[in-house]
């Protein structure tokens, strides 16, 4: 039970990890221009994607310390904390990645994807989670994705939000109340 609950906490823990990463190190630079730059070229190209090199470079060091503070706290249940943090953010590379490449097959995916591409254009002062909207209703950086305004270059590079219509560009039937070409 203890282990268990354990795992459960390293998983959120990664969920605060995500926005303080996020809103923090990519957006505002606290740790060094190299992380942001590489952020900030996600959004100019929606589907690059940092390499796993420089991801794992950031990944092992603060998984470490997570594992070694929480062994020495409490024992065992600490490296539990650990191997949930790290599962926390396998998930979330999976849905991040699913965001900007495939079609949403579910209430949680659409909103994850409105609330991330609405981040990505324009909000970029919120909606720092992308896995979930907790720590952004916390530090009061949540807002309502709206229509999402999908600027035309990047039309492209969303093939399940896009069709073409009369030789043009068009949001698919399917998400045109959410989303919109700008």
């Amino acid at each position: 039970m203890r282990l268990g609950l354990a795992f459960c906490a390293g998983m959120m823990l990664w969920t605060l990890l995500e926005y303080l990463l996020h809103r923090w190190v990519f957006h505002r630079r606290v740790l060094g221009k190299r992380l942001a730059r590489e952020h900030l070229r996600h959004h100019a190209k929606v589907d690059w994607f940092a390499p796993w090199s420089l991801k794992l470079a950031v990944a092992v060091p603060i998984l470490t310390v997570i594992g070694v503070l929480g062994v020495l706290a409490v024992g065992a249940p600490g490296a539990v904390l650990a191997c949930g943090t790290f599962f926390g953010w396998v998930i979330y590379e999976g849905i991040h990645r699913r965001i900007h490449v495939a079609a949403p097959r579910n209430a949680y995916a659409r909103w994850a994807r409105a609330n991330h591409l609405s981040h990505h254009f324009g909000r970029v002062h919120a909606n720092h989670g992308v896995t979930s909207p907790v720590w952004d209703l916390v530090f009061g950086t949540s807002e309502a994705p709206g229509v999402v305004v999908v600027p035309r270059v990047y039309a492209p590079k969303f093939p399940w939000l896009i069709e073409q219509r009369d030789g043009q560009a068009a949001v698919r039937a399917a998400y045109e109340s959410g989303y919109r070409l700008g």
